[in-house]
């Protein structure tokens, strides 16, 4: 069997041998969760999984069927005045994106960072009849939460997982720009995915932190962990007394 080129054989199953990356960020309506604005950077993997070429990143606005929200104007900066002067349907934004990645859609994984922006797609779905079933049918099928799959490796000392911009900071990725700009969040992931790949001894580091905080392992384990990724050395002796200090 050919060994695996890229450093994480779970990531390799998610990408399901896709050479091609769609990293994608969607922001949303307030209430309702519509789609307001698209934000996407489409790539190509070497065979070691590294990012070898990408594209310029893709920006476009949406037309909601609902009112934006003051909350979601202040974050984004994106008003219902500038949806109406420079917005378009849902069904175009879609068509423009599959336009944007080119022949290869159909052999994409698409990348958000948390699930989030897959509701919001749904949302847009649910408000729009003449949306193009194949194309977001495509994106979900071949979504991958990289939320998720980071955060089983990287954890805080409190256990808790870590935002764009965190993982972005322990990997020491320069910011695209600020935060909640679709367009930014999108280069902002696929750096942290090129970084990831590229940065395994500092993965592993983080694990062996991460691993103890989980919760869900038993007690000896968890201690012999803590103990491991202090730098100290466990033996069977040392193994049966904590199951002997649990069990008193």
């Amino acid at each position: 069997m050919k060994k695996s080129t890229i450093p994480m054989k779970k990531l390799e199953k998610l990408l399901k041998h896709h050479k091609k990356i769609v990293f994608l960020d969607f922001e949303g309506t307030q209430y309702s969760h519509e789609m307001i604005a698209i934000g996407a950077v489409a790539v190509t993997l070497d065979k070691k999984g590294y990012i070898k070429n990408r594209k310029k990143p893709f920006k476009i606005y949406v037309k909601a069927k609902n009112k934006i929200g003051k909350y979601v104007t202040e974050l984004t900066s994106i008003t219902d005045d500038l949806l109406q002067q420079k917005g378009i349907s849902f069904a175009q934004a879609m068509e423009e994106l599959k336009k944007y990645v080119g022949l290869s859609f159909k052999k994409s994984s698409f990348i958000t960072f948390g699930n989030h922006d897959m509701r919001i797609l749904g949302q847009s779905i649910a408000h729009n009849m003449d949306y193009p079933k194949e194309i977001c049918s495509q994106i979900q099928k071949n979504y991958i939460d990289y939320a998720a799959f980071i955060n089983e490796f990287l954890r805080d000392d409190n256990g808790n997982p870590f935002s764009l911009v965190h993982c972005c900071e322990t990997f020491n990725i320069e910011l695209a720009g600020e935060s909640h700009d679709p367009a930014v969040d999108a280069v902002n992931l696929a750096n942290l995915y090129d970084a990831f790949v590229k940065n395994i001894p500092l993965v592993v580091e983080y694990y062996k932190k991460a691993l103890p905080l989980y919760g869900h392992l038993p007690e000896p384990v968890n201690e012999m962990l803590k103990q491991l990724s202090q730098g100290a050395t466990i033996t069977p002796e040392s193994y049966e007394e904590e199951i002997r200090k649990y069990l008193a």
